[in-house]
C-alpha cells in the first residue's frame, strides 16, 4: 500500500500529496504552479523527518531542554499517521482526514526524561490524539490540526505547521505583515526588538531563524510572500479559547545548506519557511478539550 495520498480538486485540477510519514504535505500545485518546496534529497522512506512541504511539529518547537532526549520538533512528524478518510465538499473542495493517536501509533522520536516518555506518560494519564485535515480548493490549501487531551492530566505543547514555500530567488523575497511582531534572532541571539509596519522581513542572501510573537491585539497571522502568488493566513485556539499565534521565518543560507545532508547545497536559493505556530503562551490543554493550529495558503492571480 502506498504511503502518499493523493488528493484533487477535479474542478481545478488543483493536487496536494500527503506523506503518511508525519502526515506531511509534501506538494501543493494550483493554477498550474508548484507552490511548497521539497528538497530534492529529502528521505521519503520514514527513515527520517521529511525535508519540505509543510512538516507539523508537536509536542515541541526546537530543540529538548534540559536532559530530555525527545527529538527536534517532537513525534508528530516522525511517525506513520493513518488515513481516515478522503471526501468531497461539492465542487468546492477535497478533503483528506488523518490520525495519530499517541498511545497506539507513536513508536518513534518520545525521548526520554520528559512528560511524552511512554513510561512516564503511562504512568502520568498522558495521551493525545491529533486529527490532521488537508483540504485543497481551486486556490487554497488549508490545513487545520486538531489537538485532543484524550489523558487524565493537563499538558503543554508547542505546535506548528513548518511551512515550505516554494521561491524564484529566496533574496529577493519580502514578507510583509509581521509588523508589531516582537522578534527572537535565534542567529543573533538578539530579543526585544519589534518588527516595523513599514518594514518588510527580508531574506537578502543571510542566513535567517526568526522568531515573531504576536502581539497582544493581533491574534491572527495574515502574511504575504511577495514576489510569490502565496498569502499565508493561520488561527488557532485552545480551550475554546481564541490562541494567538505567532510565527517563524527560516532561511538556512549557503553554510547551514551544505551542512544538511537532506539538503542541496543551493537549495536555500528557492524556499523559505513561514511557519505559522502556538508557541507555548497559551494555557494548558485540559483533559477532555482541544485545541487546533489551522493554516491557508491563499494563492492570488497575477
Amino acid at each position: 500500500m502506498s504511503n502518499v495520498v493523493t488528493l484533487t480538486h477535479e474542478a481545478s485540477g488543483s493536487v496536494a500529496q500527503v506523506n503518511l510519514f508525519g502526515a506531511t504535505v509534501t506538494s501543493f500545485v494550483a493554477q498550474g504552479e508548484e507552490h511548497l518546496f521539497l528538497s530534492p534529497l529529502a528521505k521519503l522512506d520514514g527513515s527520517k523527518a521529511i525535508r519540505g512541504g509543510i512538516p507539523l511539529v508537536f509536542p515541541i518547537f526546537g530543540p529538548s531542554k534540559g536532559d530530555s532526549t525527545m527529538p527536534q520538533h517532537g513525534f508528530a512528524r516522525c511517525n506513520y499517521w493513518k488515513h481516515v478518510e478522503t471526501k468531497s465538499v461539492g465542487d468546492l473542495a477535497t478533503v483528506g482526514v488523518f490520525e495519530l493517536l499517541y498511545s497506539r501509533d507513536v513508536t518513534a522520536g518520545c525521548g526520554e526524561n520528559n512528560p511524552w516518555h511512554k513510561e512516564t506518560a503511562t504512568q502520568d494519564g498522558t495521551d493525545v490524539k491529533l486529527t490532521y485535515e488537508v483540504r485543497v480548493e481551486a486556490a487554497e490549501l488549508t490545513t487545520t490540526l486538531t489537538i485532543e487531551n484524550v489523558g487524565s492530566s493537563s499538558f503543554d505543547f508547542q505546535a506548528l505547521q513548518h511551512t515550505y514555500l516554494q521561491v524564484q530567488d529566496s533574496s529577493v523575497v519580502q514578507i510583509q505583515g509581521l509588523g508589531g511582531y516582537a522578534i527572537t534572532d535565534k542567529v543573533s541571539g538578539d530579543s526585544g526588538h519589534v518588527q516595523s509596519y513599514e518594514e518588510p522581513v527580508t531574506i537578502a542572501g543571510k542566513e535567517v531563524d526568526a522568531v515573531y510573537v504576536h502581539p497582544d491585539d493581533h491574534p491572527t497571522l495574515h502574511a504575504t510572500v511577495a514576489p510569490t502568488r502565496v498569502r499565508v493566513e493561520a488561527a488557532g485556539q485552545v480551550n475554546d479559547q481564541v490562541a494567538p499565534v505567532s510565527c517563524v521565518v527560516w532561511n538556512p543560507a549557503a553554510e547551514k545548506a551544505a551542512a544538511m545532508s537532506d539538503f542541496a547545497n543551493d537549495g536555500y536559493k528557492t524556499m523559505v519557511c513561514v511557519e505559522p505556530g502556538l508557541l507555548g503562551h497559551q494555557a494548558l490543554l485540559k483533559p477532555g478539550n482541544k485545541a487546533s493550529l489551522s493554516q491557508s495558503l491563499l494563492i492570488h492571480h497575477d
